[in-house]
């Protein structure tokens, strides 16, 4: 048995995807349908990926047709939530590209109604862990062998994008379009890996530079500090303005430091736990003894294939997803808490004051301003995602 699947947004993304299924590399799914309101991009789907595919200029529509099983939602991000609800109202299986929306209030509603239809399996496609790498991290994290985190730093600054990038379609990098820059739309990985593997802040304080290194009126320039409740600080750091950026996240623990860099997982390990010899020694200058671990993962890196297949063994199988869409608020509180924090120039505390977030967000959609005119440019983003970047 296959899963008819039909995708809505046959955009950069969906049309991923749809080449994904259509190469045999996710062989329990096959596209037999999508949606978008865009003519041209449906002439293309149909000459460039499949003419077998039956098209629609209305996602709704191919919700009602009785064609699909499933549905992966690949739209701009303030219609994520909404075609997402709708999935779940008719019974059909919904797969969400990231984030999971714009503002955590319209995502509760989604995971609401995700509560009311446990016949549906509901994914995040959270590709980044699917990475063999960050999924040890996290083995080793959560085992308690090394103690607390005392401290999470990640600098994500190679997600460099050209103004070409911004100027590519009217809804980019604007509120009323995109809802936020680089932290709703190259950072909800990062974001999400740094609470699915470290927890998540009870205080956050950021400062965010809007328009600093493009012509774009949302933020292009993020450093952020949070505390976690043991006490532990974090400090994130990311950008679009960097044209030759890094990417390391490393966790200090009572016993250990775990960096990942360059696709790398390092583990140093102390002889003796820090609060235990910081008690016992007696040298003014003493150090902590320590030694590198070897650190074996299984090499799997299966990224947004991955996703898909988890999906498809949950749904004929009730196999685990890689993400629960219910997990997708996460990360969007972080980001929505570093968005207000920067808003109001102070400190925010979680819970997230959602309505406090979605009042400021409003006033800033109310004088967006819309590239008019400017025509959708579709590009081949499978080797901008193949690693962790």
């Amino acid at each position: 048995m296959k899963i008819r699947l039909g995708i809505i947004g046959i955009g950069n993304m969906g049309s991923g995807h749809a080449r994904n299924v259509l190469q045999g590399r996710c062989p329990e799914i096959e596209l037999v349908a999508a949606a978008d309101v865009n003519p041209q991009r449906l002439e293309w789907a149909k000459k460039e990926l499949t003419d077998k595919a039956v098209y629609f200029d209305d996602a709704i529509a191919m919700l009602d047709s009785g064609l699909i099983d499933a549905c992966l939602v690949s739209v701009p991000h303030y219609d994520h939530t909404r075609y997402a609800i709708e999935c779940m109202k008719r019974g059909i299986h919904v797969m969400v590209e990231k984030p999971a929306g714009v503002y955590t209030k319209q995502v509760r509603e989604m995971n609401e109604e995700a509560a009311r239809h446990p016949e549906v399996v509901f994914g995040m496609m959270f590709n980044q862990r699917t990475n063999c790498v960050y999924r040890k991290l996290r083995e080793l994290v959560h085992s308690g062998e090394y103690g607390r985190i005392r401290r999470t730093n990640w600098i994500i600054t190679n997600w460099y994008r050209p103004q070409a990038y911004y100027d590519s379609g009217d809804w980019r990098a604007t509120w009323s379009g995109e809802g936020g820059g680089v932290l709703l739309n190259q950072c909800p990985h990062q974001l999400d890996l740094w609470q699915w593997i470290c927890g998540m802040p009870v205080k956050v304080h950021a400062h965010l530079h809007f328009g600093k290194w493009h012509d774009i009126e949302v933020e292009d320039d993020v450093t952020a500090y949070v505390e976690y409740e043991n006490g532990a600080t974090g400090v994130f750091v990311t950008t679009t303005g960097d044209a030759d950026g890094s990417n390391r996240l490393e966790i200090q623990m009572d016993k250990a430091k775990m960096v990942v860099e360059d696709d790398q997982l390092f583990v140093e390990v102390l002889d003796t736990p820090e609060p235990e010899f910081s008690k016992t020694n007696t040298s003014p200058f003493g150090s902590v003894g320590k030694k590198v671990l070897e650190v074996e993962t299984d090499g799997e890196n299966p990224q947004h294939i991955g996703v898909l297949n988890a999906w498809a063994g949950a749904i004929l199988r009730g196999e685990p997803l890689v993400a629960h869409g219910s997990e997708g608020i996460n990360g969007l509180t972080l980001s929505n808490a570093m968005h207000l924090s920067a808003f109001l120039g102070t400190e925010v505390t979680l819970p997230l004051d959602e309505d406090r977030y979605y009042d400021e967000l409003m006033k800033r959609i109310a004088t967006s301003r819309r590239k008019a005119g400017s025509q959708a440019v579709f590009a081949d983003t499978s080797d901008t995602y193949s690693g962790t970047k």
